[in-house]
């Protein structure tokens, strides 16, 4: 376990500062120690107190950990005064930790100061040049480069300045740029650039802190400057994207999504194996197409087949009996996991599907056993949805649920030249899709017998 220590600020709030690092460095894996260089008292509508601990105090903290428990990676936050800063570089630069990671904390997320002017000049000359990696925001680069930075632009030419403080890399946050979420990394000699999707937020009190932490935890555990970045943003954006809403203004990120997600990635697949576990004890292997089925299942919120988990190899048949060859995975199947992003999209309830063999007296027995039920007929497809592969059952699924008032358990199309026709059963979960598969099965054999 690698020994992370975070030099910063206490947020009495809990969202940023000490409290979002060691949440983030615990559940990242690493061992977090803490020196504070601070009490704030803070909550979601900004920072109504903040009282300094004397530098004295700072630098024994420091002294404390370092002498006896050593140290992976450093990573620094408020530093409140140029003081504390002076201190906090003058025993970084006889410890000489192998990864420091710098965050210039100037500014909290409500607007209210917290390094003073004097402070600035201290970070620039005697922390800055000690750093791996400095991550400022876009106020903070334009304080360090001395000019604005307001687009892609002014965020290289400010990286390559800060780098001429001294740091080793410069990593310049966009989060205050309109459109996609943009960062630069600058390594001394090459530009890397980070784009996502923007996240629309409002609870994100503590994000660079998270970042950061994140950051560091990830250059202890040893991956590379770029990976180790990517992966820290990744962790963030997860963070951000399930945000708390406490209080009245600002809420924190939430670092333990990161395990909540790991949970429930697991939770979906032992679900999923349930399910088909009992598909393989139900004698339907006339149920299964030409193209075999599949029985898909998603995660809350998935953003991508990759987030679906299904059967590697498909579900195929001997006889009556179904096989599946493979446990279920994530990312197994495309087709079917298009059909349950597609039904997501009109009810993220639904996040589960299964594809079965077309018949007349398959889509009466759904009927009989009382499901709801639409289609979609391929030659209304829009020739641009044909030519853009994999588009058309999402396209299909869509134009099915349009022209029905609710949601439906059902969907079927008749196929086209090429294209086998197709049923394809939705459900909340795969346990509530079997089960219907089950009751069109039963009222098949009661149609059969009669």
């Amino acid at each position: 376990m690698k020994r992370i220590l975070t030099i910063a600020g206490s947020d009495s709030g809990g969202g940023a500062g000490i409290q979002a690092d060691i949440k983030t460095i615990t559940v990242l894996g690493g061992y977090a120690m803490s020196a504070i260089t601070a009490l704030t008292a803070q909550n979601t509508l900004g920072v109504q107190g903040v009282h300094p601990v004397p530098v004295a105090f700072v630098r024994r903290q420091l002294d404390s950990v370092l002498s006896d428990i050593g140290v992976d990676a450093v990573k620094t936050g408020m530093l409140v005064d140029a003081e504390i800063v002076q201190a906090v570089a003058e025993v970084l630069r006889r410890r000489q930790p192998p990864v420091l990671v710098v965050d210039p904390v100037m500014v909290a997320k409500s607007g209210d100061p917290l390094l003073t002017e004097a402070a600035r000049d201290s970070l620039k000359r005697d922390l800055i040049p000690l750093a791996l990696v400095i991550t400022p925001n876009l106020p903070e680069a334009s304080v360090l480069a001395g000019f604005p930075v307001t687009d892609e632009d002014s965020m290289r030419r400010a990286a390559f300045a800060i780098h001429g403080l001294g740091a080793r890399m410069v990593l310049v946050k966009g989060g205050h740029l309109a459109g996609p979420a943009l960062d630069i990394l600058f390594d001394g000699s090459r530009y890397h650039r980070f784009e996502g999707a923007r996240l629309e937020q409002r609870n994100t009190h503590g994000t660079g802190c998270t970042l950061s932490a994140a950051l560091a935890t990830f250059l202890a555990q040893g991956q590379d400057p770029v990976e180790a970045v990517k992966n820290a943003k990744a962790f963030t954006r997860r963070a951000i994207a399930n945000g708390l809403a406490l209080g009245s203004g600002h809420g924190p990120t939430n670092p333990y999504a990161a395990i909540a997600h790991l949970i429930t990635r697991q939770q979906v697949l032992e679900r999923l194996q349930a399910a088909v576990q009992q598909l393989l004890r139900a004698p339907i292997g006339r149920f299964i197409p030409e193209v075999r089925s599949n029985l898909a299942y998603a995660l809350p919120n998935a953003a991508g087949p990759d987030d679906v988990a299904a059967v590697p190899g498909r579900i195929s048949q001997t006889g009556d009996l179904l096989l599946a060859l493979r446990e279920p995975a994530f990312g197994a199947s495309r087709h079917i996991a298009k059909v349950v992003l597609a039904a997501m999209s009109r009810d993220p309830g639904v996040r589960s599907a299964m594809n079965l063999r077309f018949s007349e007296s398959l889509i009466e027995a759904a009927r009989r056993a009382g499901l709801k039920i639409a289609s979609f007929d391929r030659a209304e497809e829009p020739e641009e949805v044909k030519l853009k592969e994999g588009s058309t059952l999402e396209w299909g699924t869509l134009k099915a649920l349009e022209s029905a008032a609710e949601m439906v358990d059902l969907i079927y199309d008749r196929g086209e030249v090429g294209k086998e026709p197709m049923l394809r059963v939705l459900g909340r979960d795969p346990a509530e899709v079997v089960a219907k598969v089950l009751r069109i099965w039963a009222q098949a054999n009661a149609a059969a017998a009669a």
